[in-house]
């Protein structure tokens, strides 16, 4: 059995007929807010927002920037591989700083590791050093690594009840910075290129640094100023301890890898994660593939490798990012709450699974780019709202040590080993099977069906031990 999350979270202290401020009462036109958590949620919302912002601009221009190599749409997949192989390191190296240092330590330090890496990759393409798959296998490590510590924080925040109410709040600052970064780099990207937006990515880093500290102060002031509850003081020493001293504390404990194999419910998170990145990213080749081949039948292959390559294929991708991060924030600021509070974590685990069965299915005989361009909007708008919101929201009943170092493994690696098994599978599906488009959406729609059984299983558990938490 996993360890058992304490219920002191951050605002834990906070009743709930505390009066509302008028923050309190303008998110609560999205989700149930309880008076004096707005604050805490717009900081952590605001956080994350510039967070996916940074991102969806490196997300956006490493597409053109991998695709123009030679093979791009096989050497893309081909790439997942050695992301996989590198967070094997990576894990245990996090989970060792984790160990050593505070939180806000943790999140400063791999936080600024990466924004002088893009500095790094932006000197190097001025100097006409080819970066793409570089790049790309970098890119594939910084969107997990950080976001995943962040989520994390956000659930040593938060209790289960508030993480279930809140977590939409917070997903809406993803959804948004999402809008925000692909929108502006998909408009901006044909008339300056890809690299500047390394540059104002770092920046935006910077700037979720200086948030996670404001938030790690406030709440440490707030904590400090809170008796403690007379169950937790009965309880003895253990239970009394500070909610300062812990936030300050390094998370002991066993390393994230350990931590999973030697839970079950742990461990089928990773088997989930694993599974629906092996699913996503087989219909991101699909995708890839088409849009490659409908600029060849345009433009000729000999132009795949110039300039205007990038910029068209960055456009197509910008614009389709910027479409599905505008349905992500609908769903997420109007859907996600009412469902996690109307149907529960165990039926919101169901919904991706079910829109992506009928998809997939449609699509082994609809091979068309427009279709296949619906489907995946479909996919990732689901995926980057409620999706994306319940499975981090799993996390709420587990320990710290889980929160930081687990989900450290599961969010990294096990994602990571997703995109090794669909490249695998391109590999082999282009080598000696011979498959088209088709074939791989079939492929898609038998490991849908074990994904839905191992979602029914993780929401089973995660009742279980949310009653118990």
């Amino acid at each position: 059995m996993p360890a058992i999350a304490s219920t002191s979270g951050s605002d834990a202290g906070v009743p709930s007929n505390a009066r509302k401020g008028l923050l309190d009462r303008v998110l609560g036109i999205f989700t149930d807010v309880h008076g004096g958590e707005g604050v805490t949620a717009i900081l952590l919302m605001l956080n994350i927002f510039l967070l996916l912002a940074a991102y969806y601009m490196l997300k956006v221009i490493r597409e053109p920037l991998i695709l123009t190599t030679p093979g791009g749409a096989e050497v893309k997949s081909y790439s997942a591989a050695a992301i996989a192989g590198l967070f094997i390191i990576l894990v245990p190296l996090y989970s060792a700083l984790a160990s050593r240092v505070s939180r806000v330590k943790l999140i400063n330090s791999v936080t600024l590791f990466f924004a002088a890496c893009l500095v790094v990759f932006f000197l190097l393409s001025q100097t006409g050093v080819p970066i793409g798959v570089a790049f790309f296998i970098w890119v594939g490590i910084f969107n997990l690594m950080v976001i995943a510590q962040l989520w994390a924080f956000a659930n040593d925040v938060y209790t289960v009840e508030q993480g279930k109410r809140l977590f939409a709040i917070v997903g809406f600052g993803a959804s948004l910075g999402a809008i925000a970064g692909s929108f502006s780099t998909g408009q901006l990207v044909k008339s300056y290129g890809p690299y500047p937006f390394m540059l104002g990515a770092g920046a935006l880093l910077i700037l979720c640094m200086v948030l996670t500290n404001v938030v790690n102060g406030r709440e440490k002031r707030t904590r400090a100023a809170r008796p403690i509850p007379p169950a937790d003081a009965a309880a003895g020493p253990s239970a009394a301890e500070s909610p300062v001293a812990s936030a300050d504390a390094p998370v002991r404990g066993r390393s994230g890898f350990a931590l999973v194999f030697r839970d079950p419910y742990l461990l089928l998170i990773g088997l989930l994660m694993l599974l629906i990145n092996f699913v996503n990213t087989n219909g991101e080749y699909i995708l890839g593939k088409m849009v490659l081949g409908a600029y060849i039948a345009e433009h000729g292959a000999a132009a795949v490798a110039g300039l205007d390559a990038k910029k068209v294929i960055g456009e197509f991708y910008g614009n389709f990012q910027t479409v599905v991060n505008v349905l992500s924030a609908l769903i997420q600021a109007f859907v996600v709450s009412r469902v996690l509070k109307y149907f529960g974590v165990r039926v919101a685990l169901l919904a991706m699974p079910a829109v992506a069965l009928i998809g997939y299915t449609a699509m082994a005989f609809v091979p068309l780019l427009s279709f296949i361009r619906g489907v995946k909007l479909a996919e990732n708008s689901l995926d980057y709202s409620l999706q994306n919101t319940t499975r981090n929201a799993l996390y709420l009943p587990t320990s710290r040590e889980a929160k930081y170092k687990a989900k450290q493994a599961n969010d990294t690696f096990f994602v990571r080993f997703g995109d090794v098994l669909s490249a695998g599978l391109v590999f082999a599906g282009t080598t000696w099977l011979g498959f088209a488009p088709r074939e791989f959406a079939i492929t898609n729609v038998a490991l849908i069906l074990v994904w839905l059984v191992l979602a029914v299983a993780i929401g089973r558990l995660f009742k279980r031990l949310a009653g118990t938490a």
